[in-house]
């Protein structure tokens, strides 16, 4: 299992330059989330055949503009970073002020703290019409729980992400309140490292500042469901603080 992975971390693959989304009508989601900055989710020579081949599917139904690919930059560098922090000072004027500029400096995204292939490997993709978040996330050797496995941790980190970036692009910034999470064991088993699964995220329904969201985590060929999902974000609105 770690030398497949380590196999693939040595194998060349395509280049980023190669894999730049199409343009066209800008959805709400690429509106949001457009950036110069450098993107992490483009194909990189550490991602997996599996991963690369349904990028280049989703890539391909984002030409007739039904879905639209979501680039993942550091929020550090970004517009976004600066609208969520003053949210926060509007709705957390205590917590707001143990925030230093100095460690805001260095931080970064989470999902994008780890060298290539040895973390978070993913790409999102959203479908307006539909109020679906795909995520296609490849798991590197750095997250390892039960060996040779997934850890259960780092399959939730991309679930938060996931049915967060659903909530985000449906109202703006919000904030997790509730995240349960069932893993199929039983019958289904966990991840393998560095193998590549799909993750599903739905918008059920919108009840004022609430966003119900359910997800769920499946293998490629969509036979084995290792995780369902269900959230709750609350929408900040720091106007009516």
């Amino acid at each position: 299992m770690l030398r497949s992975c380590a196999a693939r971390l040595r194998t060349l693959g395509a280049l980023r330059e190669g894999a730049r989304p199409p343009a066209g009508n800008p959805g709400r989601a690429q509106r949001l989330f457009s950036s110069e900055k450098e993107d992490h989710s483009l194909p990189n020579p550490s991602w997996s055949k599996d991963l690369r081949l349904l990028f280049d599917q989703f890539m391909k139904k984002c030409e007739d503009g039904s879905w639209t690919y979501i680039p993942s930059i550091n929020y550090k560098s970004s517009q976004w970073n600066q609208n969520f922090k003053s949210f926060i000072h509007a709705y957390l004027p205590v917590d707001s002020k143990l925030i230093k500029e100095e460690q805001m400096s260095r931080a970064q995204l989470f999902t994008n703290s780890f060298e290539e292939g040895l973390g978070f490997e993913y790409a999102m993709f959203h479908n307006d019409v539909e109020k679906r978040t795909v995520c296609l996330f490849q798991g590197g050797p750095y997250l390892q729980g039960v060996p040779g496995f997934l850890h259960g941790g780092a399959i939730s980190t991309m679930i938060d992400a996931t049915v967060g970036m659903s909530a985000m692009i449906a109202v703006g910034i919000v904030m997790t309140a509730n995240l349960n999470i069932d893993f199929k064991r039983q019958g289904h088993g966990p991840i393998p490292l560095c193998s590549v699964v799909v993750i599903n995220s739905q918008l059920d329904k919108i009840e004022g500042r609430k966003l119900f969201i359910s997800c769920n985590v499946r293998s490629v060929d969509e036979k084995t469901l290792h995780t369902e999902a269900t959230a709750l974000f609350i929408k900040l609105e720091p106007e009516n603080v």
